[in-house]
This record gives C-alpha cells, sequence and structure tokens, in this order.
C-alpha cells in the first residue's frame, strides 16, 4: 500500500460523506417544501410522485457530482452542494407555480406530469453541473 492511499482514501470519504449528509438534507427539505407527500404515494404505486422526485434527486445529484470533480476542497464541495440544493428546490416552487395543477396532477398519479417536473429537475441539475466546470 502506498503513502498516498490514506491520504486519497480520506478525500474520498469526506467528499462521499459530506455528499451523502447533502443529499440527505435535500431530500427532507424538498420533501417539507412540496405540498405532497411524495414518499407516502410513492409507498402507494404513485408513477408520477416517482418521477417527479426521483429527477429532482437525480439532478441534484447531478451537480453535487460535479461539484466533487471540479472543486478542490470539501468546504468548496459543500458551500456549492448548499447553493445548488437551493436551486433546485426554488425551481420546484417555480415549477408548481408555472403548472397550476401540477400538484393534484401528480396525486392523480397523472405519469405525463411527473414526467415532464422530473425532466425539468434533471435539467436544471444538469445546467447546475455543467455551470460548475
Amino acid at each position: 500500500m502506498s503513502t498516498a492511499f490514506l491520504p486519497a482514501l480520506l478525500a474520498y470519504l469526506s467528499y462521499v460523506g459530506s455528499g451523502a449528509l447533502l443529499l440527505a438534507l435535500f431530500t427532507v427539505l424538498y420533501c417539507r417544501v412540496t405540498p405532497l407527500d411524495e414518499m407516502q404515494l410513492i409507498r402507494q404505486h404513485n408513477q408520477a410522485a416517482a418521477l417527479s422526485f426521483g429527477g429532482a434527486l437525480i439532478g441534484f445529484s447531478l451537480t453535487l457530482a460535479s461539484s466533487a470533480w471540479h472543486l478542490n476542497t470539501v468546504e468548496k464541495f459543500l458551500l456549492w452542494g448548499a447553493l445548488a440544493m437551493l436551486v433546485q428546490i426554488v425551481v420546484h416552487v417555480l415549477l408548481s407555480r408555472w403548472v397550476r395543477d401540477l400538484q393534484q396532477a401528480l396525486q392523480d398519479n397523472n405519469t405525463a406530469m411527473g414526467l415532464l417536473a422530473g425532466s425539468v429537475q434533471l435539467a436544471v441539475g444538469v445546467l447546475n453541473a455543467g455551470s460548475l466546470s
């Protein structure tokens, strides 16, 4: 085992651990900001809610991945992760206002609306991730 292994392992663990905490925080905040209980709907096999929520999770995760790749300190990673979290949540709030019946459509398991919401969240995540490079 080389002497460079331990610092690399510690850096990896700090990014993975920080990223997991940011993802968990995003999940909690996202679920609190949205008027729906996405997890309850998903447990009831609501595909629209799963598509919407999944797009938000993947979009946010892409930004975390880009931050880990392009930034050279965990502090900057955490800062940009927090900013990306804010952007993703604001986008959901704006989308909910733009598509007035979005929440009801998701409750009604309208998969087209779920796909739209998830795709918008994913697109914003890709834009966020690309903006960091």
